[in-house]
């Protein structure tokens, strides 16, 4: 039977998509490297629990590709925290790693007609985009985890399907 009111675990991993999609978003357009640096490792932490916790409520309900979707985000979300403290420059290595895997988890997350189709829409969008900077970079493009428009252009997709996955969560009756 389901529960008017969302699970604890829904609002907390709704909180961190909402914290991570935030300052994510707010550490792009600062010019301190350490505020910046500061931002996305805050980001970075609520994603990654936010993220677990998803794998697990899709993997109790048997939406194994989903739930695998969101482990593959925490491990490219992973990388993305490993390189924050080396700077822009030294974390591009960890940076397309980290795109890479999230590129990934937006797939297999969208795949499947769990979420509204805007909401798998915006995944692919982001996922398309990340996908192209990381090969850029691989290909001796010059981009920064800043640089726009890419990957710059893959944040606001990425943050709408945020949106969406919150809206999920604390819909009542979910």
């Amino acid at each position: 039977m389901r529960s008017a009111n969302p699970a604890i675990s829904d609002i907390v991993a709704a909180i961190g998509l909402a914290i991570g999609g935030a300052l994510g978003l707010a550490g792009s357009f600062v010019a301190s490297a350490e505020l910046r640096e500061t931002l996305w490792t805050i980001d970075g932490v609520a994603l990654v629990v936010a993220a677990a916790l998803l794998t697990m409520k899709y993997q109790r309900q048997g939406n194994d590709f989903v739930a695998a979707g969101f482990l593959i985000f925490v491990a490219g979300e992973s990388l993305l925290l490993a390189g924050n403290a080396a700077g822009l420059e030294a974390s591009v290595p960890s940076y397309v790693g980290g795109i890479s895997l999230w590129a990934a988890a937006l797939m297999m997350v969208s795949a499947p007609k769990t979420f509204a189709l805007w909401m798998r829409l915006t995944a692919v969008v982001a996922a398309v985009l990340f996908v192209v900077s990381a090969g850029l970079i691989l290909w001796g493009a010059p981009l920064l985890p800043t640089s726009a428009p890419l990957p710059a252009a893959g944040y606001p997709f990425l943050v709408l399907t945020f949106i969406g996955w919150i809206w999920t969560l604390l819909k009542p009756g979910h």
